[in-house]
């Protein structure tokens, strides 16, 4: 287990403190994160605690969405054949669904095609533009990718093809000769939000052509898909992704849409208390399996199926796929972990670079996220493909990876991505260069203080403020996520009462006891607590001396009733 640097997320502004604990009558520990997190302000508050469609940006805020809105209504007048091209993630394969069915509701005639990732790689290619034309489509509209596949869209249009781009990636020096192209990244934009997933940009042109036919409300049944993405791509859930988001789960729990409801079944989720935590570690990972060992077509088949049995039947396959996923997952992470031990071992290393010919493509993602946990280093790992090294890359907080990639482009065949996850294939003899221009990169950019992961608390309380009124309140704080995590607490004088259960390879539950002065005398506040993975800190618990204890909250289901507890996140001693 590492050790974590303990840091206050800031020390706030105490009269803003006061301000919104008595004007929305909540805790002040609570108010302590709330202005922490920025949101200091009675406005700014009401806002996060009641987010409201009306508070969504105009969709006409995002350049080229007049032109865009435009040819795709001019396209369903006319019966021209439109083509989404989508990608074989959560977000590719979600904003495909969603704007499939919106176009076919129109009356448009409207095809969809995720590329094979080992046969087509990431983006769209030459090759499958010219299937296209072939197939008499005259708008092609590619949602999660687009914004860097330069040479095939410049071909498109070449021939003949209108193309419209909604991507949420870093443009490159050089942006497409498209029809048109919705992306907030883009260098002039003027969009009031940057961080929206690729799905969220579909939405918004969704949004776009249903105001201009007075049909808005449609386009707000779409939001399921929207939170699905949003949770699975790691975008932050603030601002406006933190309204789609939250209405989206409103949909996924009040009205499941049929293909949905199949995948559901097959995880055992039942609608009414899902959250982002069910979408990332439950839903998504049967949605990406599809493409990770097969066709990622059947993830957008199953989640526009209309037969809820059908859907179910796809998603019993995607369960196999996913298992067979885990079986690689864990095949190549225990290949991986020796070759990096080696790699470290040899120099000051800042970036860890690992490259097997026979890794498989589909799962060498989440090794690598898997890696940064472990060595908390940058990490990209590589497999062969058509005689290149493909991969792909995710970073630690603080470090751009996406632009570290950017220096190194000299180097590289092709890159796209965003700050925290890439993607990246170079000719094999360029490789070793690559390792030593990207680790040069990182020793620029990663001080050694960034080496160890960071702790960040929101605030520091007391076990006896955890009253339910407490735990009410901090239900208002959802839907987590990306830079809207669950609250993170500090307290300290803490005890362990009778003892530690330890239970599994490394996990324990105790009973957390503190005891507060109150008018000369000792109060004693007590709640359990679980840590999981976090063994070596027993021995903190067990010689009767005083802990300080980060945590979170959680809600832990009886049957019909609901107790509360801390999940701890690290421990240390206080004398």
């Amino acid at each position: 287990m590492s050790d974590f640097i303990w840091k206050l997320r800031g020390e706030p502004d105490e009269s803003a403190v006061k301000t919104i604990a008595g004007n929305f009558k909540i805790p002040k520990g609570l108010a302590r994160v709330l202005v922490a997190r920025g949101l200091d302000t009675p406005k700014k508050v009401n806002d996060f605690f009641h987010p409201s469609l009306e508070n969504l940006y105009d969709p006409f805020l995002l350049k080229d969405m007049d032109k865009a809105v435009d040819r795709i209504l001019k396209a369903i007048k006319n019966k021209e054949k439109i083509i989404v091209h989508g990608d074989y993630d959560v977000d590719g394969t979600t904003s495909t669904s969603m704007l499939v069915e919106f176009i076919r509701k129109l009356g448009g005639n409207v095809t969809y095609h995720i590329p094979d990732r080992f046969q087509e790689g990431y983006g769209i290619i030459s090759q499958t533009v010219d299937r296209i034309k072939e197939q008499g489509v005259s708008l092609i509209i590619t949602v999660d990718v687009g914004i860097t596949s330069v040479e095939a869209i410049n071909y498109a249009h070449s021939i003949g093809l209108d193309t419209i781009i909604c991507d949420h990636h870093e443009p490159g020096p050089q942006l497409p000769q498209a029809y048109a192209i919705l992306d907030p990244l883009l260098p002039d934009s003027n969009y009031p939000f940057k961080h929206l997933a690729a799905c969220g940009v579909v939405f918004k042109l969704i949004q776009a052509i249903a105001k201009v036919l007075n049909i808005e409300e449609e386009a707000f049944s779409f939001l399921d898909f929207v939170a699905i993405a949003s949770a699975a791509d790691m975008v932050p859930l603030v601002d406006e992704n933190r309204i789609l988001s939250y209405y989206g789960l409103k949909l996924l729990n009040e009205k499941p849409r049929p293909g949905i409801k199949g995948l559901l079944h097959c995880t055992n989720l039942t609608p009414g208390n899902l959250t982002t935590l069910h979408i990332i570690y439950s839903l998504a990972p049967l949605i990406n399996a599809a493409g990770r060992l097969g066709d990622a077509m059947r993830s957008v088949e199953m989640m526009i199926q209309k037969d809820e049995i059908v859907a179910f039947q796809m998603a019993q396959q995607l369960e196999q796929d996913n298992r067979m996923r885990r079986y690689y997952d864990e095949k190549t992470y225990e290949e991986a972990i020796p070759m990096a031990e080696e790699f470290l071992s040899k120099n000051d290393r800042r970036s860890l670079i690992l490259h097997k010919d026979d890794w498989h493509a589909g799962v060498i993602g989440i090794v690598a996220s898997r890696l940064v946990d472990k060595f908390h280093l940058p990490t990209i790992l590589l497999t062969t493909m058509f005689n290149s090294a493909k991969g792909s890359a995710r970073s630690i907080i603080n470090f751009d990876i996406h632009s570290a990639l950017k220096e190194c482009s000299h180097l590289l065949e092709e890159f796209g991505g965003h700050k925290h996850a890439a993607g990246l294939s170079l000719k094999l003899e360029n490789l070793e260069n690559f390792i030593e221009c990207f680790d040069s990169v990182a020793h620029k950019h990663i001080t050694k203080e960034m080496l160890t992961p960071e702790l960040i608390i929101d605030a520091e309380i007391s076990l006896s403020e955890l009253s339910p009124k407490f735990f009410q309140f901090l239900q208002l704080f959802a839907p987590f996520g990306f830079e809207n995590s669950k609250p993170v607490f500090l307290s300290r004088g803490i005890y362990s009462k009778n003892g530690v259960k330890v239970y599994g390879a490394n996990n324990f539950r105790f009973r957390a006891l503190q005891p507060i002065n109150i008018s000369g005398g000792n109060v004693f506040f007590e709640i359990d607590a679980v840590g999981q993975n976090l063994g070596d800190k027993i021995k903190y618990l067990n010689n009767g001396k005083p802990f300080s204890m980060v945590y979170v909250l959680e809600e832990v289901f009886f049957g019909s009733q609901t107790q509360f507890q801390l999940r701890v996140k690290d421990i240390r001693p206080e004398s």
